[in-house]
């Protein structure tokens, strides 16, 4: 019997189309089609035997998919692939091409977004100013490995206010980032961790939908690419290798191992544990490439006056020093970089995480003479002390240069 192709959603008529793509396959997507159109093309009796559901609903399952819940159409597409056991040394060689050190967790990454589409997880982020690293390739595989359940934004189409094209999708990538806005940060760290959002088409109103979205995203700026601060844990950022060997049919390669790729993902052990929101501790995904992005998120204050304090340390043989939001002032000012009381003491306290004396102490504090020369002098005051090591960890690049 042929199947019909329309169905009834309320009260409006849709019909399930096959649109064909460059690559030669076809996205089956839904169209809004007139009750009059359908009687003219196969009569008024057809009617009766199209589907009808109550309302749409989205709920991502791709080892057991349900096209319906209780009389609602789930728009969430089923995977093109029926899992095949096979050969995947080319699947398994590029995952421990992208992921490095990671290789298990990278592992464990793409096999929850397969068995556990709704789990909470870290965005991924693939960094490189080398060309030819394949980051794009890793894109175009997702996006054949999860079809119309993945989509490419740019950063303007992300930092819209309508949503509708990419509000139910499992895997939201963006090429090319760059966002040098710190509501952009917020947003999408917010989209990363919640399950509710606001979809937002032209034309209509906002309604709540459940959120299970996952980012990747790609950028040749490997240095500030996103603003970013030194206690973000929901960051996954990866520096990718140049590829041994540009091979011209490698994504080929890739395609035609999905379904024993697949078949691998679902009979495989997770090698993590479940034990924060987003699957992986903030430990395990902590990488040299993030610590790089967050030493060059810090702003020229904190820069300088770590240096500052670092050269000190050096000059007098110390692992830690102590100083008033005064002092660092005064020190600063030697150096004209502008900043005053009040963003020194939230630097210290709330970027710093310092805390400072209860009461007044005496310390040795930090004194630049007119000539440049560095000394240490008595003095009394609620001091902070700042440790030579959190300087060394936190601005590696800063003493170095």
């Amino acid at each position: 019997m042929k199947t019909i192709p329309y169905l009834r959603v309320g009260t409006s008529y849709y019909k399930l189309v096959q649109a064909p793509t460059i690559a030669g396959h076809f996205n089956e997507i839904l169209v809004h089609w007139n009750i009059e159109t359908i009687r003219q093309d196969h009569g008024k009796d057809y009617l009766s035997k199209v589907p009808k559901y109550d309302g749409f609903t989205c709920i991502p399952s791709h080892i057991d998919f349900k096209q319906e819940y209780k009389g609602f159409y789930n728009t969430y597409s089923p995977l093109p692939t029926i899992p095949k056991e096979g050969e995947c040394t080319t699947s398994l060689d590029f995952v421990k091409h992208i992921f490095g050190k990671h290789y298990e967790l990278g592992l464990d990454y793409l096999q929850l977004l397969y068995t556990k589409p709704v789990q909470v997880l870290p965005i991924l982020c693939l960094v490189s100013k080398e060309r030819s690293t394949g980051k794009s390739t890793f894109l175009k595989w997702m996006k054949a490995l999860f079809d119309n359940n993945m989509t490419y934004l740019t950063n303007d189409s992300f930092s819209s206010q309508f949503n509708a094209d990419w509000a139910n999708k499992l895997l939201i990538c963006i090429d090319e980032v760059l966002f040098n806005k710190e509501e952009l940060t917020e947003r999408i760290k917010y989209l990363s961790t919640t399950n509710i959002n606001k979809l937002e088409a032209k034309g209509k109103d906002k309604r709540e939908v459940e959120f299970f979205g996952k980012f990747i995203l790609c950028s040749n700026n490997e240095d500030n690419f996103i603003k970013i601060d030194g206690n973000e844990t929901r960051f996954w950022v990866l520096k990718i290798p140049v590829l041994n060997k540009e091979e011209t049919n490698f994504l080929h390669q890739l395609i035609s191992e999905i379904p024993a790729f697949l078949f691998y993902l679902q009979q495989r052990k997770l090698y993590t544990e479940h034990t924060t929101r987003m699957w992986f501790t903030p430990k395990q995904i902590r990488t040299p490439a993030l610590a790089r992005l967050v030493q060059n998120n810090r702003n020229r204050v904190e820069k300088e006056l770590a240096s500052i304090l670092f050269s000190v340390m050096e000059k007098f043989e110390l692992d830690s020093i102590n100083l008033c939001p005064i002092d660092a002032l005064h020190l600063l000012n030697k150096t004209r970089v502008k900043t005053d009381l009040t963003q020194l003491r939230k630097l210290l306290k709330n970027d710093w995480k310092l805390t400072n004396q209860d009461n007044s102490n005496k310390y040795q504090k930090i004194v630049i003479w007119s000539d440049g020369d560095i000394h240490l002098a008595d003095a009394k005051g609620r001091y902070f002390t700042v440790e030579k090591d959190f300087l060394t960890k936190n601005f590696d690049d800063t003493m170095t240069e």
